[in-house]
């Protein structure tokens, strides 16, 4: 399987064996958020992926098909992201099961880095002067 991910206008793509990724415990097992953080993709998930807060939330540019189908406390808790669209999904939620590209939009519902560090309107984690 391949996943791309998009942040910042700059793509990496990500090929991987599902049955062989170990299991980071942030989102739900083969999430989009699990394949981000075992390659080492920057995606927030201050909810530790919970479903509980928008900070992963990812625009699916292809590959919707190769998704799990949305739960109504997705559909609820994605109702409060910024820049909400029909292809939207939590990166913590959404179990991958083919070939996806995702975009990670510029800002995130909660503003707060996981390291304690504020991020304000870039995709590389600095502040725009």
């Amino acid at each position: 399987m391949k996943v791309t991910f998009i942040i910042g206008g700059v793509a990496r793509t990500i090929e991987f064996d599902a049955s062989s990724l170990p299991y980071r415990h942030h989102g739900l097992r083969g999430s989009l958020l699990d394949v981000a953080l075992n390659f080492g993709v920057p995606l927030e998930h201050v909810c530790g992926g919970n479903c509980a807060c928008t900070t992963c939330h990812v625009i699916v540019r292809s590959g919707m098909e190769h998704l799990s189908g949305m739960a109504d406390s997705e559909a609820d808790r994605l109702d409060t992201a910024w820049d909400l669209r029909p292809e939207s999904r939590l990166a913590c939620q959404a179990i991958v099961a083919g070939d996806v590209v995702c975009e990670v939009p510029v800002y995130t519902r909660n503003y707060v880095h996981e390291d304690g560090q504020i991020q304000l309107g870039t995709a590389g984690g600095g502040r725009r002067d």
